[in-house]
């Protein structure tokens, strides 16, 4: 028994290719996304659509899935947590054994089929953790609303982007800032301080 569930949306039906090597069948669909799509910074929102073309290839082992999926982006950037709204187009494959080429592979003791290898369960692939590796895997690692963001003041957290000539004096030296308490403030008009 499958724990497949053939009515979820990522889960996609094999069996009209009929384990018949260079049988074919192309799909496009439209999906909602499931939770946890991308980076903690950037991410396909829960439930908002993507888009798959694909094409799925009887072959001798398996079924092989190729296709790309596309969908809308929303995030932060790293730099001055600005929000960030993008399009992320990903690249699918991946080779869907069936069981029996496991169970034969592992009586063989062939090493070229492991625990990640991704299996057909009666018929029925599994679409989910392929769509989620490529997406975190096109996702930039650090996503910047600019390519060139200055990102926030240090002192005072304001969007350097919003203000490029914002400054403020140099800070004192902590190691001498006992020394200006010594040094009384002389005004130019003051005869008790002669000028050199």
């Amino acid at each position: 028994m499958s724990s497949l569930d053939p009515r979820a949306p990522l889960v996609l039906d094999t069996r009209e290719l009929g384990r018949r090597p260079g049988s074919q069948r192309e799909l496009e669909l439209s999906v909602p996304a499931p939770p946890q799509l991308g980076i903690e910074v950037l991410a396909v929102p829960e439930g908002s659509p993507v888009e798959l073309d694909l094409r799925l290839e009887a072959v001798m082992e398996g079924v092989l899935l190729t296709g790309t999926a596309t969908a809308r982006l929303e995030g932060e950037c790293v730099r001055c947590l600005e929000p960030i709204e993008d399009e992320i187009h990903a690249t699918l494959q991946e080779l869907y054994v069936y069981p029996d080429q496991h169970d034969r592979a592992a009586e063989n003791d062939d090493r070229d089929l492991d625990d990640e290898t991704s299996r057909l369960e009666d018929d029925l692939l599994d679409l989910e953790p392929l769509l989620r590796d490529a997406v975190v895997l096109a996702l930039p690692f650090q996503p910047l609303c600019m390519d060139d963001c200055p990102g926030l003041c240090a002192e005072c957290g304001a969007r350097l982007a919003d203000d490029p000539d914002h400054a403020h004096d140099a800070p004192i030296d902590p190691r001498w800032a006992g020394l200006q308490q010594l040094q009384p403030e002389q005004d130019p008009e003051d005869p008790q301080h002669p000028q050199d």
